[in-house]
């Protein structure tokens, strides 16, 4: 096949993963039965759709019930309901509209009884859209440190961890609120592995860290924070813990993961008769590191194939950004990666966010083939200069190599494909 047939092959392998957990898809099991009175309630960049998909589902298994609510995602990302509103707020930087959807979910969810039912339903992204801040802290404050754990490199567990005890509504506490109603949670996981209390920060799940934990972390990468937000996380109470009663008689569910994923593209490629190696579902690190690491694999595996291989991993990658330019983890993975390769013979990568959206720009992530490095030389670009300014998408966007699908209104994280070629079918 031509290095464009390749390229995609890889892309029709990417979508493969992406539909395999698409909302549309997950909701095929019995749902709760109805309360008295059924909300909905939901947050991320999968929650619009994953509503539409329980509204579908709801009405053929409960025609006669009511069911009313309303989700947050991200801008762009909105699905149409019939019973369910659906608005939409900024990420990753949160904005005014997520503080005030995050007011009127707690506004709903007050004054619920026992025989009420909340469904909540739970997907990455949804602690940027869900950004009620804790008594006495600000929005712009919150904004502040946002923007500074996210260009310090820190895994998602730590950021989630400083979000949940700067909220309101994280943490538990939406649960909390909705008490003594039935809580069940619908999750779509987007954290290296798949803890529910990680994935949006928690909302309706209890939480096991501290204020304490979270001053610590914003220590340890050096982030200014205002007095107030200090003394907030120096006295501030405890999350609701695992046995407080509110969690009694509540149930978490979770639809989807990026283990999916990967699984629905192993099983492709494995029908196209290519060799699999998946290396974990869960993959942290430094995204221009990991990519390296990654070259050095896949040059090593090249020499003893004796068919077509496919590496796949996912996971969430960080990036300390140094520089001024363009570019969400998954083209920086895919500049480190190759940057290391050089160009080396058969060997084809690509990187994209499951959710359509690499960082905040407008392309999913990026892709490659062995014969991009002689036309980057002929373009005279350098690969190292642009990973020196974090500039790795316009790096893609000078070869056409830009992947861009729009909103997938689903996210499992990200999804990492390279196809390494033996020897004869270079």
């Amino acid at each position: 096949m031509r290095a464009a047939d390749l390229s995609h092959w890889l892309q029709s392998l990417a979508a493969v993963a992406v539909a395999a957990v698409h909302p549309d898809n997950l909701f095929s099991g019995p749902l709760p039965p109805p309360g008295r009175k059924t909300l909905v309630v939901g947050a991320g960049k999968a929650s619009a759709a994953m509503a539409a998909a329980l509204e579908r589902a709801w009405q053929q298994q409960y025609p006669e019930a009511d069911l009313t609510g309303l989700v947050v995602t991200r801008y762009g990302h909105g699905a149409r309901c019939d019973r369910i509103e659906v608005l939409e707020a900024s990420h990753p930087m949160p904005d005014t509209l997520g503080e005030v959807a995050a007011e009127r979910m707690l506004e709903a969810v007050a004054g619920l009884t026992e025989d009420d039912l909340v469904i909540a339903l739970i997907s990455g992204g949804g602690s940027a859209l869900m950004s009620l801040p804790a008594p006495g802290l600000t929005l712009p404050q919150k904004q502040a440190i946002n923007r500074a754990l996210l260009r310090s490199g820190a895994p998602i567990s730590e950021i989630n961890t400083v979000r949940r005890h700067l909220s309101a509504i994280k943490g538990g506490r939406l649960a909390a609120a909705a008490h003594p109603a039935k809580v069940v949670t619908y999750l779509i996981s987007d954290v290296p592995g798949d803890a529910p209390t990680l994935i949006a920060s928690g909302p309706t799940l209890p939480d096991t860290t501290t204020p304490a934990d979270a001053l610590e972390i914003l220590q340890r990468y050096n982030i200014d924070i205002a007095p107030a937000v200090r003394a907030h996380l120096q006295s501030a109470a405890d999350s609701p813990r695992p046995d407080d009663f509110a969690f009694a008689g509540d149930r978490a569910l979770m639809l989807a993961k990026a283990a999916d994923a990967l699984e629905a593209a192993r099983a492709a490629a494995q029908a196209a008769g290519v060799d699999v190696r998946v290396l974990g579902d869960n993959l942290e690190g430094e995204a221009r590191e990991l990519g390296a690491a990654h070259a050095e694999l896949a040059v090593h595996c090249r020499d003893q194939l004796k068919r077509p291989a496919l590496i796949l991993s996912g996971g969430e990658t960080s990036v300390t950004v140094t520089g001024d330019g363009r570019g969400g983890r998954n083209v920086e993975y895919l500049l480190g990666l190759f940057k290391t390769l050089g160009g080396a013979e058969g060997i084809y990568g690509l990187a994209i966010d499951t959710d359509g959206i690499d960082g905040s720009e407008d392309n999913a992530g990026a892709f490659f083939a062995p014969d991009d490095w002689s036309r980057m030389q002929s373009q005279g670009l350098s690969p190292q200069d642009y990973l020196a300014n974090n500039d790795a998408y316009s790096f893609f966007g000078e070869l056409g190599n830009l992947i861009v699908t729009g909103p997938t209104r689903t996210n499992v994280n990200d999804f990492r494909a390279i196809l390494v070629l033996p020897a004869a079918d270079k």
